[in-house]
């Protein structure tokens, strides 16, 4: 039996659902999804296996203008993501077409990806358009640019996400298989705890919030009785924004590290006591070791 097995990189700006496809290509949730913009970090890797293919998604944060060490670096690994793949994949969303970070993408394209590469165009969000302004947005972006491969999908519902899958099964290169058949994501699972904590504190706080704040998972203990207590540190930058994650009578940090405890459980199918603690560190944002812990390089941030 011939196997294939190679790297696929999400590319596009942020929000575009890239996370969101992720999760449906390996059928399980690996990256973070939430309704605000950036919430991805490090170059998350997600395992789906499609006939005799193996996939390794290399989930990159979105691309956009970096202001900040910590945006320049997200950045930077995002590039960094999609030279280092087989496949690229280029996410678009239907509704807003060829914005000006599509066009900045776009432009960077050559530079950044290698002529053995193959790059694909996945129009997302497909459902929140009609077929003309489809079309439309299908024709101008192949002029721009020879895709290999154009699909059309909704990565929340799942349409067109099969046909993408195939094809790309189908264009990586033959080899033994990376990973074995059960690893889902090769991320520590220290790091996906942190990721879900961090899900819940974006989702639940004040919009500026989650970008002055990491989740750091501190201690890991596996325990007789099959569980494990989980110790989890969440660094703010102010100490405002430690009473704004706490909350009146500790609400907050409660309802955060119940909605965490539950999908942390459910993610690994047995009991995880999980405990939260907020610290603040005026300058985590220059700290090599907060953005190692990320999975992302300090020196990309200068």
């Amino acid at each position: 039996m011939t196997t294939r097995a190679g790297f696929v990189a999400l590319i596009g700006e942020p929000n575009a659902g890239k996370s969101t496809l992720l999760n449906r290509m390996v059928g399980a949730k690996v990256s973070i999804v939430t309704h605000k913009v950036q919430t991805t970090r490090a170059r998350i890797r997600g395992v789906a296996i499609e006939g005799d293919a193996q996939i390794v998604f290399v989930d990159t944060p979105g691309i956009f203008k970096p202001k900040r060490r910590l945006d320049r670096a997200m950045v930077t690994a995002a590039w960094g993501g999609a030279a280092d793949a087989d496949v690229v994949v280029l996410l678009v969303e239907a509704h807003r077409g060829v914005t000006e970070g599509v066009e900045a993408i776009l432009a960077a394209l050559d530079e950044h990806s290698n002529p053995k590469q193959k790059i694909a165009l996945a129009i997302n969000k497909i459902d929140m358009v009609d077929v003309e302004k489809l079309l439309g947005i299908t024709k101008e972006l192949n002029e721009r640019r020879d895709f290999a491969e154009t699909f059309m999908i909704s990565a929340e519902k799942g349409r067109g996400v099969e046909d993408l899958r195939k094809w790309l099964a189908k264009e990586l290169p033959e080899g033994p298989w990376l990973y074995p058949e059960d690893q889902i994501a090769d991320l520590p699972m220290r790091m996906i705890a942190a990721e879900i904590t961090r899900e819940k504190l974006t989702l639940n706080l004040h919009q500026e919030l989650p970008y002055q704040l990491t989740v750091e998972t501190e201690k890991w203990e596996e325990r007789d009785d099959g569980s494990a207590r989980v110790d989890q540190i969440v660094y703010v930058s102010r100490d405002g924004h430690k009473g704004i994650i706490l909350g009146k009578r500790g609400e907050t940090i409660k309802r955060i590290s119940r909605a965490s405890r539950e999908e942390l459980s459910e993610f690994l199918g047995r009991k995880i006591h999980l405990f939260l603690q907020v610290k603040v560190r005026p300058n985590w944002l220059e700290e090599a070791e907060r953005y190692g812990e990320m999975g992302l390089d300090f020196k990309d941030g200068n």
